[in-house]
């Protein structure tokens, strides 16, 4: 991080401070069209595992004991698995189907992997539920999409949100499935980053690095604020609860 601000191209020797290839980097056509490809899949693939992510969760918490567990353990299989064995099984499951690599296969193994992290912020709100909430909705004449939109989905937001924000993190750190799914003109920041690393190491490398860390960093922190703020409000709950007779 701070060899980006050094003027030199030495990682070894400071030169003094510059900004110089910050500005290079904005300037540089392939950098910024690798940006372009990073925050569009990234906001595609955050949106739809949202969507799927939250169905899957409200789904899955309806289910019987046995079932949940079956679903839940396939949902987790994305997360403990080794990226490159998933980015290899997506190469040869797009190859196999005749599906050539480009943004569509890109955002669908962006999805794949994001989608359980939102299934997984979720399910601990729909745990939180009151499990009569959406039988009184029903019964106060309320249809079921009404409840849904104004009884669970209100109660579940922070959630959602939390679960979107993770999916979006994902998707912009990861490397190894994008390597192996991203096509030759819709390669992201870091496939075009291992790229140059090849080839030659130049101190746009180190502003690019630097902007992600600080991008990744600032959502984490987003992240861990809103989890912190989220078992604040249930322990003053619980307190609360507690204290009434």
């Amino acid at each position: 991080m701070i060899f980006s601000f050094n003027d030199s191209k030495s990682r070894r020797l400071w030169n003094g401070f510059t900004t110089r290839w910050y500005v290079e980097l904005f300037q540089d056509a392939d950098i910024l069209h690798s940006l372009y490809v990073t925050l569009l899949v990234a906001v595609a693939a955050a949106a739809i595992a949202t969507v799927l992510g939250t169905i899957a969760a409200i789904g899955i918490h309806n289910m019987s004991r046995r079932a949940k567990a079956a679903y839940l353990t396939v949902n987790n299989i994305p997360m403990s698995s080794s990226d490159t064995i998933m980015g290899v099984t997506f190469m040869l499951l797009f190859a196999a189907i005749g599906l050539d690599k480009g943004y569509l296969t890109l955002i669908l193994a962006h999805v794949t992997f994001c989608t359980p992290y939102v299934v997984l912020n979720v399910m601990p709100k729909l745990r939180q539920l009151d499990k009569n909430a959406y039988e009184a909705a029903l019964d106060l004449g309320a249809t079921p999409h009404q409840a849904l939109h104004k009884v669970i989905l209100p109660e579940i937001m922070p959630g959602i949100v939390t679960g979107a924000i993770m999916a979006f993190t994902m998707s912009i750190d990861d490397f190894v499935v994008s390597y192996f799914t991203a096509g030759t003109t819709s390669q992201p920041l870091s496939v075009v980053i291992y790229s140059m690393t090849r080839h030659r190491m130049t101190p746009k490398i180190n502003a690019i690095s630097t902007i992600l860390f600080l991008i990744v960093l600032a959502l984490l922190i987003v992240i861990n604020m809103r989890q912190s703020r989220d078992e604040k409000r249930r322990e003053a709950a619980r307190r609360k609860g507690a204290m009434q007779p």
